[in-house]
């Protein structure tokens, strides 16, 4: 009998060892993979910046590459803050459904029921989710490449005098009727939220958001803070993945509630979780969030999601991308095997959209 004991403790060290070693070598083979695939993009499109993977919130491969900083060759790190442009529509869109969570806001109401200082002629006619789903129907002035100059570049506009002179143009389309991606209407979300608490968007942001999770290295970017680690974007000239320039100066602020802030990897990988464990929004909030509206192109409230296949692997996609002034961030959450992958770089020199796929391709199905 004592021999038998032996025996068996024996055989379950031998599994465990080798179930340990099988883990070990898978990750060391996608990790390879991954690898490789950076290291084409660095080679071939001069990629500067971070790529993060983490499974069921752990951090499985992180990796910087690349300066944050050209004029100081301040190289990226974990400190290096990356400025995420329309990512921040996502916080937007969560500040909105835990509003929808209080009763504070009903999706189906009109802007003028929460705005009613509000001039368009969207205010009667628009709902909280139209503009969620960027189907509003205004024609966006402030997207017209005539008029972005002097929207985000040359002036700094109080919130309400840019929604008057950008966002308040006629309807051109039937509200709910089609997709029409824009700035405008999540700036609209932005002022709504200030004017149902009584308090500054940024404000309403860390209290809600980033001091709850101690999401300490993001925040909201006015033009003239001066942020530690921050990085500097850069435009590729004339196509050029080498060739890279300072963008004409803007003001972030400008971009208010739809696209103001910075963070770190780290930070959002935490915010990820606390979107998809239920930790800001009840699991019946998360999933009316994350429920995609074909006809607009499959996107959600904050998010796009749709089922696809990557190589020979298929998964539920939830992803949500920022760009601005050389600028770019790309997340992406696979809903049905709890991996989550933050893209996030300075130089715009490499397609995000298609470096995803690459990387989440030798991840899943590494050989």
């Amino acid at each position: 009998m004592p021999n038998l004991l032996v025996c068996k403790s024996q055989m379950k060290k031998h599994l465990l060892n080798l179930c340990l070693s099988l883990i070990i070598t898978t990750a060391y083979g996608q990790h390879k993979a991954v690898d490789k695939v950076l290291d084409s993009c660095i080679k071939k499109r001069n990629f500067n910046g971070v790529v993060l993977i983490a499974q069921n919130g752990k951090p499985d491969y992180l990796k910087y590459t690349g300066l944050a900083n050209r004029h100081y060759n301040i190289s990226f790190s974990p400190k290096t803050r990356f400025q995420i442009f329309s990512v921040t529509k996502t916080f937007t869109a969560v500040l909105i459904m835990q509003l929808y969570e209080q009763g504070r806001i009903n999706l189906d109401s009109t802007i003028s029921a929460y705005y009613p200082e509000y001039q368009g002629e969207a205010a009667h006619k628009v709902t909280i989710r139209n503009l969620l789903t960027y189907s509003s129907g205004r024609y966006l002035k402030e997207m017209d490449p005539k008029f972005i100059p002097e929207a985000y570049d040359q002036n700094l506009w109080p919130v309400d005098t840019f929604i008057n002179r950008y966002c308040s143009e006629k309807l051109i389309d039937t509200p709910g009727a089609k997709f029409n991606y824009s700035n405008g209407d999540f700036i609209l979300l932005g002022r709504i939220i200030e004017k149902i608490y009584k308090q500054p968007f940024d404000a309403v942001l860390k209290e809600k958001i980033l001091a709850p999770l101690n999401m300490d290295n993001t925040n909201y970017l006015h033009h003239e803070d001066i942020v530690p680690n921050l990085d500097e974007g850069y435009y590729n000239k004339a196509g050029s993945v080498d060739s890279l320039i300072m963008p004409t100066y803007h003001y972030i602020d400008n971009h208010f509630s739809a696209g103001a802030m910075y963070s770190t990897p780290q930070d959002l990988l935490t915010f990820d979780q606390a979107i998809f464990n239920h930790t800001l929004l009840k699991k019946a909030t998360v999933d009316l969030m994350l429920t995609s509206y074909p006809k607009l192109g499959d996107v959600a409230f904050g998010f796009w999601v749709y089922p696809r296949k990557i190589g020979k692997s298929n998964t539920i996609f939830a992803e949500r991308q920022g760009a601005g002034y050389g600028n770019e961030s790309n997340w992406v959450h696979l809903i049905d095997k709890g991996i989550t992958l933050i893209l996030l770089s300075n130089t715009e020199t490499a397609d995000l959209n298609k470096m995803r796929l690459d990387v989440l391709d030798a991840y899943l199905n590494y050989k």
